[in-house]
């Protein structure tokens, strides 16, 4: 048996006082020196984080966030600069929001930090929910951010997006290529490009094919390939859509569920058979991924108050305004449920001891990734928290022994 991969997971937060506290200071995410600060210190912690053990370090695509919730409008210029950084830890993201970008530009940047890495690297994909910046960065796509809710708004974006998924694979793993898809083309225009005036050139030395009889460049070879062949491994986000988790299953992605235990239960299952019936003989959670928010605290209360302090602020002013089904109420009311959630856990150390010995009874995933509201939980209490998970309750989770990632 071996020990779940554990990924850790930040945004980062800017930290205010309360949600009044961030609005006497607006806009706090634009505040330079604190950002100045904050990535560096980020730094800091993915190398210690490093030294812990742990699996991986990953971060997100958000855009626009005035307010200071999620700064991390760019994952792969952060990934690069720990992949200089470290030696041992992988390094990804959950994820890019492929509707919104040019597939042929994310497998060119994706290519180069899994060469950086020497294969420490991941992808993580997403769909994108947040219209307050995917809608602007992914007008050309056509595409709008939706949750799932079978809504037509959902399926164009679901479409847009399985779109950008095919054709960054093909990229990655295909000598040349063209796409005729239905919002993305390559080349530009589909007939060809004519006039290029070093055709007779690539036509000599390039990719067979490129070049036509005509002159005119007629496939695209996306260069440099990964590292890792056929590409690196690719996490998806998903929290309740069935749809999502047999799309991966299909593929062979790993689904990072944003879920309560018993859905995760439900969905590593129902994957490991869509996976079989598509060639992928998979062990029980095997390349599945669960994602917890966790508070190792000395007392019951004690973790309680960290939620308050640490986590309320986002879940009432911004999580919730998404998620309608998120319960309501008071603070105090709202606290409680976040921990009956099961996104947020934690209490003492044999509280969490004892809840994550029922999570890995139910739903054993090869990966776990553990999220903190940090930099607005401090850096030397988050560090803490990580330490006693990776000493203290790691050892008791057992998986089987998958072996490396595979694509």
């Amino acid at each position: 048996m071996a020990r779940p991969k554990v990924i850790l997971q930040l945004y980062p937060m800017f930290p205010a006082d309360g949600f009044e506290g961030r609005k006497k200071v607006r806009p706090l995410g634009a505040d330079r020196d604190l950002y100045q600060r904050i990535v560096h210190e980020w730094t800091d912690v993915v190398l210690a984080a490093e030294k812990m053990g742990v699996w991986g370090a990953s971060t997100i695509e958000h855009h626009f966030h005035s307010e200071g919730y999620e700064v991390g409008p760019n994952p792969g210029i952060l990934n690069a600069y720990w992949a200089a950084k470290t030696s041992t830890i992988n390094i990804g993201s959950i994820g890019y929001v492929m509707a919104t970008h040019d597939p042929i530009r994310v497998a060119e940047e994706t290519a180069i930090l899994d060469h950086l890495t020497k294969g420490r690297y991941w992808v993580g994909l997403a769909r994108g929910y947040q219209s307050r910046w995917a809608n602007v960065l992914g007008q050309w796509a056509g595409s709008v951010a939706t949750v799932s809710d079978g809504s037509a708004a959902d399926r164009k974006n679901r479409d847009v997006f399985e779109e950008r998924v095919d054709q960054l694979i093909a990229a990655w793993t295909e000598e040349t290529v063209t796409f005729d898809g239905p919002t993305y083309h390559a080349p530009f225009p589909r007939s060809g490009i004519g006039g290029y005036p070093a055709a007779h050139t690539a036509k000599a030395a390039g990719a067979p094919g490129e070049i036509d009889e005509q002159g005119k460049v007629a496939r695209v070879c996306v260069v440099p390939k990964p590292y890792q062949r056929p590409h690196p491994p690719i996490f998806m986000a998903t929290t309740r859509s069935r749809d999502s988790v047999e799309y991966c299953a299909k593929r062979g992605f790993s689904p990072t569920y944003f879920s309560p235990t018993d859905s995760v239960a439900e969905f590593i299952r129902f994957y490991q058979e869509i996976a079989r019936q598509n060639g992928f003989e998979l062990g029980l959670g095997e390349r599945q991924n669960i994602v917890r928010y966790p508070h190792i605290a000395k007392t019951h209360e004690d973790f309680l108050d960290r939620l308050r302090k640490f986590d309320l602020d986002i879940y009432k002013n911004y999580y919730a305004p998404f998620f309608p089904e998120l319960p309501a109420g008071d603070d105090s009311s709202m606290v409680e449920d976040m921990q009956k959630s099961e996104i947020f856990n934690g209490g003492s150390l044999q509280e969490c001891k004892d809840l994550w010995r029922d999570i890995y009874d139910r739903a054993p995933c090869e990966y776990v990734t553990l999220i903190w509201h940090w930099a607005q939980v401090p850096t030397e209490i988050m560090l803490e928290e990580l330490d006693l998970f990776m000493r203290e309750i790691l050892p008791l989770l057992e998986v089987p022994n998958y072996g490396p990632a595979a694509n």
